[in-house]
């Protein structure tokens, strides 16, 4: 329909904007009192505005009907200061008694709440702002003045008249545009809208009945708050690309025709000379229409008939309503489907401070310089072209003094996985991403290892249940059925991030750090042919069988791979999704390894904490407590010795504990390395104290710049934050530092 109404209106894009167009900002502003004296003389009534300017358009003063300071003036008139014009009191709920005064001025053309007042109680509506932002002919001498502008000589003016009684400091949300950044302008124009509340209602209920589902569900509810207090959707733009409204105009007779086809005369009367809109449809309008449009419709096609609805829409929260709703609107309205079965709502992609990434920020990641690198000179000429700032070049420059090299695809998608948690925004950092490439270069690495043990006769189809398996096989294919199980799911659950951590925790940190490992050992051996053959088609079986799981986030290397590999097929985006089987999954392996893998790390950590050479062999006494544990290290002593680099290994749950040594519990086991012949205990509690000398003073450093007011007043959130990181990092080390001094003191005494 068309009509008049107050709409949002870029005076510089000098065009209309609905009110997801339109971007908030908190502000520091003032809140003006001005004095309106009363048409019988008898007094006066201030009021309290964020807007002087738009007063010269006032029709009304406004008190709340509840509001008992104020009950004798409704029905009486004031004298409108500037214009001296006579304006009614009126009384009207919308008030809020607690603002200001408790008195608003009326401008029924320049707001919305008072557009809607004015309509109750049949105000007259005065425009003083034109389309450009400057003052109208109904501003009388302010007219060409621009908005602001004429506000300081509104203030000015009642000034000089004595009619500013008070000024307060008032922070206040301003309303942008979202192309410009311009202060947008409520103004009073003739549109086109579109009503909403018939097409909300259907779309609702889709939603609460589970024909579509957004994930996460937090964003459901966020959909119904803004559905049911949904507004009429103002759809004519001023601008020259998109729809032009199909609507016609006879100007022999006034009428205005709306038609599906291009009409040869008026209906009204009988004449051809017609006129068309010049408004363009919203383009937000003609984007809810492209799950069909671009199938084909309003034509029954096959591409419509197989492809609507379509099963999936992931995009961002920010245009939740501009573009997903208005879809669900549109497509239950013309189509009487729902043109998605499922919504996956994604963060955006901020700074490493969290911060939205801008040109004039200078912190904005070419995604492109990532995949391929770049000098300082090209990332400045790239901020450069896109009207950066000088400032935001200088920090380019901090941040990036060498630029940066080539990442490559593959670490920037897995960054953006590993990062993109639900309802989150991925806060994006170059160390990050290459921690990332990393993790491609160890992928690769893993490959060529496995290569230099591939043979022919073990490339084709080898059945598992012929191999003669070790734990460490049993263990290996064990977690491989439980990430396939865990990567599955949480793929069709949309957590990506999941997915990625699962993958890159078991391919470095359980296939190459542990199983390889063991496998390079094996080999090297060369005792027994029928467990390196086991060994040799594992690595390949698992290796192929984990590339297919991470080739949705790493495309590029996993094919590169995957065709080196024995494989079938033509590519490995063309091989079947890797299944989990039952049979090969033994929970004792995984257990009895988990207990095998613990105690080696403590074992390493003992070597680093007390300078122990990695070459050096250890004694090491097991104390358990359940047969279960004794039952365990039967299976993995052999792994173990040769893991932890140990000269001899002990347990049972009566060994005794050695007088001198190093501990830590791993799942119950009391773990032992006796330090007795190890070290020299006089040198260690030397070297104990200078170290925790170090670490107190670090430590005192960062404890007195947390405790400067002035400098967690001013730094970065980050900063502080990483400065509390350190802090927490020193006050562990230091108490573990005084448990090892402590230690090396009570032998002494003995």
């Amino acid at each position: 329909y068309r009509g008049d109404y107050i709409i949002n209106w870029c005076p510089r894009c000098r065009t209309a904007l609905s009110d997801l167009e339109v971007e908030y900002q908190e502000r520091d502003g003032r809140l003006w009192h001005i004095r309106y004296p009363l048409a019988s003389g008898n007094g006066e009534v201030v009021v309290a505005t964020t807007r002087p300017e738009t007063m010269l358009g006032d029709t009304a003063v406004a008190v709340h009907p509840d509001d008992q300071r104020y009950a004798r003036l409704v029905g009486q008139r004031v004298i409108l200061p500037l214009v001296d014009r006579e304006i009614p009191v009126i009384a009207d709920g919308y008030v809020d008694q607690a603002f200001g005064t408790g008195l608003v001025k009326v401008t029924p053309a320049h707001d919305p709440k008072d557009f809607e007042c004015g309509l109750r109680h049949d105000l007259p509506q005065v425009k003083v702002i034109a389309d450009d932002g400057r003052m109208n002919e109904n501003a009388g001498r302010y007219r060409g003045l621009d908005r602001f502008a004429c506000r300081d000589q509104v203030v000015k003016d009642l000034q000089q008249l004595g009619l500013l009684t008070k000024v307060e400091e008032h922070r206040h949300a301003v309303g942008q545009c979202y192309r410009c950044q311009t202060v947008v302008e409520p103004t009073l124009s003739r549109q086109w809208f579109v009503r909403m509340q018939p097409l909300a209602e259907p779309a609702i209920r889709a939603v609460e009945t589970g024909r579509i589902r957004i994930i996460p569900s937090q964003w459901g509810r966020t959909y119904y708050e803004w559905m049911r207090n949904i507004r009429d959707w103002c759809v004519s733009r001023q601008i020259w690309w998109g729809h032009r409204i199909p609507a016609w105009y006879c100007d022999p007779c006034g009428e205005v025709i709306v038609s599906r086809t291009v009409p040869t005369a008026c209906p009204r009367c009988g004449k051809g000379d017609l006129r068309q809109e010049t408004d363009v449809l919203d383009t937000w309008f003609s984007s809810a229409l492209w799950p069909y449009s671009t199938l084909g419709w309003p034509e029954q096609t096959q591409a419509l008939r197989v492809y609507y609805p379509t099963a999936c829409l992931v995009t961002g929260f920010d245009i939740l309503f501009f573009w997903v709703a208005r879809m669900i609107m549109l497509g239950l309205r013309f189509m009487g489907e729902v043109p998605f079965r499922e919504v996956v709502i994604h963060g955006l992609i901020r700074d490493e401070q969290g911060e939205k990434m801008s040109k004039t920020r200078g912190n904005v990641i070419d995604p492109l310089h990532v995949i391929q690198g770049a000098t300082l000179e090209e990332l400045l000429a790239g901020a450069r072209a896109g009207g950066a700032p000088p400032a935001a070049l200088e920090s380019i420059r901090r941040q990036y003094p060498e630029g940066f090299p080539a990442f490559g695809a593959d670490a920037l998608r897995f960054t953006l996985a590993a990062l993109a948690s639900q309802g989150s925004d991925v806060k994006l950092s170059v160390k990050r991403i290459e921690g990332y490439r990393f993790f491609c270069n160890k992928i690769w690495n893993a490959y060529r290892f496995v290569a230099t043990h591939l043979c022919e006769e073990e490339s084709g189809e080898v059945v598992v249940g012929d191999l003669a398996l070790t734990l460490p096989d049993r263990w290996i294919l064990s977690r491989l059925t439980e990430v396939i199980q865990e990567v599955t799911g949480a793929l069709r659950a949309y957590r990506f991030n999941d997915a990625a951590s699962i993958l890159y925790q078991f391919l470095w940190h359980e296939y190459c750090d542990w199983y390889l490992e063991i496998v390079k050992n094996r080999l090297a051996a060369a005792e027994d042919e029928e467990t390196a053959r086991a060994g040799r088609v594992l690595l390949v079986r698992v290796l192929e069988q984990s590339l297919r799981l991470l080739h949705p986030i790493m495309p590029f290397i996993t094919e590169e791979i995957w065709q080196r590999l024995p494989h079938k097929g033509e590519s490995i985006m063309l091989a079947p999704w890797p299944q989990a089987n039952a049979a090969l999954h033994w929970p004792d392996a995984v257990e009895t390894m988990g207990v095998l893998m613990e105690i080696t790390r403590e074992v390493r950590n003992i070597r680093s904490n007390y300078n122990i050479p990695p070459g050096k062999r250890l004694p090491l006494t097991l104390r358990t407590s359940s047969p279960d544990h004794d039952a365990a290290l039967e299976h993995c002593q052999e792994y173990l010795a040769s893991l932890a680099r140990l000269s001899r290994l002990t347990w049972g749950r009566d060994v005794a504990r050695p007088n001198l040594s190093a501990t830590a519990v791993v799942r119950g086991i009391e773990v032992h390395v006796p330090l007795e012949d190890l070290i020299d205990p006089h040198e260690e509690r030397e070297r104990l104290t200078r170290e925790l000398a170090k670490v107190d003073q670090a430590l005192d450093r960062v404890t007195r710049k947390l405790q400067n007011e002035e400098f967690v007043g001013k730094a970065p959130p980050a900063v502080v934050s990483r400065e509390k990181a350190t802090r927490a990092e020193l006050q562990d080390a230091r108490a573990k530092l005084r448990e090892g001094l402590e230690r090396i003191e009570a032998h002494l005494k003995h």
